[in-house]
């Protein structure tokens, strides 16, 4: 709370500074004075914006749902008191470990597209009453972002199902490596398949619905969220702490295939196919089946209890083979690599510019 409380004081000292000085009005800032940044009325214009109100609250509701969906376990897990406080720790660690890839790498990306989306396209207006030059880009980012995520998402998927024990070892020793933690990450690595892909794809929807369509759609998660909620209770009876992971997978599964109906339907009459991002090349999958066995038998010969060089070997192989996978890509990806040169680095750099 001090901290946050900091940052806002900073943040305001800065703007009262700014406001009215040389360099706002060499940039032409829009705010004029320290009343412009509170919310006022407009010289004819009504006192509250009800399409947008409305709007507003259809988000609102969804973001309701959302915490229940991401959070809906915690909740299960707390009141329900299914799994042994050991093993609610235990399952904390690897939830955290896990989810800083999704929060690290996917999140930034669903965050930046998201605007571009809502930018390029027309919240819900039909394709074809749209400039075809705008859906054309869109279409175009959207194969390639899903191509994206889905190749590196499948590469989190094989390499962590043979590097997890190792990965818990190290950071906690036995005590996390020796009993369900393990599973409990392999299981989440596929987790983050999904979630890679439904973060894409999710953020195409929510830029391009309308008001309507939301409120549609908040049903749908109203449903997803019931029906998670008894799943994570059902599954942790019978599979512990992987019931959970079981459960977000299931859940997640249903959400991406609710976004890529409404994607499919989007793009019906038009010539474009993005949900085809979602199909990589039949090279990359040979390399990522070649590396998940070899992987495989490389943890089962080499790791985890005979001693440090045999796990430096063990590293060995999978660097080797993710060598290989990349090389994959990078052969038969030529649309994916241009893309991430043109569209992803500049971004990436102008953010952190």
């Amino acid at each position: 709370l001090v901290y946050t409380g900091l940052l806002v004081l900073s943040y305001a000292v800065y703007f009262l500074c700014f406001l009215g000085s040389e360099e706002a009005a060499k940039t032409r800032f829009p705010l004029h004075g320290a009343a412009d940044l509170l919310p006022h009325r407009a010289d004819g214009e009504p006192l509250v914006d009800w399409p947008v109100a409305r709007l507003t609250w259809s988000f609102f509701k969804q973001s309701f749902l959302k915490q229940i969906l991401t959070e809906g376990e915690r909740y299960v897990m707390t009141f329900l008191n299914v799994l042994s406080f050991g093993d609610q720790g235990v399952y904390d660690i690897v939830n955290n470990l896990g989810s800083m890839v999704a929060r690290f790498i996917f999140l930034p990306i669903e965050e930046s597209f998201y605007v571009f989306f809502a930018k390029v396209l027309e919240r819900g207006r039909d394709v074809r009453n749209q400039k075809q030059e705008e859906v054309a880009v869109a279409a175009e980012v959207l194969e390639c972002l899903l191509k994206l995520v889905l190749v590196i998402g499948l590469i989190i998927t094989v390499f962590g199902y043979a590097y997890s024990h190792l990965a818990l070892d190290i950071y906690g020793g036995t005590l996390l490596s020796s009993g369900a933690g393990p599973s409990l990450l392999r299981c989440y690595s596929c987790y983050v398949l999904l979630l890679a892909v439904n973060g894409v794809t999710e953020c195409f929807v929510f830029a391009a619905m309308s008001q309507e369509e939301v409120d549609k759609y908040n049903l749908v998660m109203l449903a997803l969220s019931v029906s998670f909620l008894v799943l994570s209770y059902l599954l942790t009876w019978w599979a512990g702490g992987v019931g959970f992971i079981l459960a977000n997978c299931l859940n997640m599964g249903l959400r991406i295939l609710h976004s890529c109906l409404y994607i499919h339907r989007y793009f019906k009459l038009s010539q474009w196919k993005p949900l085809r991002g979602l199909l990589p090349s039949p090279l990359v999958v040979v390399s990522l089946c070649v590396g998940a066995a070899v992987t495989a038998v490389s943890e089962a010969l080499l790791c985890c209890d005979r001693g440090w060089l045999l796990r430096v070997v063990h590293v060995g192989v999978g660097g080797v083979c993710l060598l290989l996978v990349i090389a994959a890509v990078l052969f038969t990806e030529t649309r994916l690599i241009q893309f991430v040169k043109t569209q992803l680095l500049p971004r990436y750099r102008k953010k952190h510019a």
